[in-house]
């Protein structure tokens, strides 16, 4: 199980507060982080890893975050947004 690391919801230059103005809720963060069929790359943008993968209720996200620290593993998600559906392969 991943940790994650949030900032204060009153906090508005924290975490929460960002992703939240993206209409992402934290534990749906922590569900796509912690789903093992998710997909982690880097983003071109940014150069920070993105993870890519579906919540409970079926939306597909991209979770941006950094490495806090690897054993145990500790995440910071830096934001998270909707994301296009990937395309299915014929």
């Amino acid at each position: 199980m991943i940790q994650v690391i949030w900032d204060l919801e009153d906090d508005p230059r924290g975490n929460v507060r960002h992703i939240a103005e993206h209409d992402v809720a934290s534990n749906e963060v922590e569900e796509v982080l912690n789903d093992r069929h998710s997909q982690t790359v880097y983003s071109a943008s940014s150069g920070r890893l993105i993870t890519f993968g579906w919540t409970a209720a079926g939306r597909y996200l991209a979770v941006v975050w950094e490495l806090v620290e690897e054993d145990p593993l500790v995440l910071y998600p830096v934001t998270a947004y909707p994301a296009p559906e990937p395309r299915q392969e014929k």
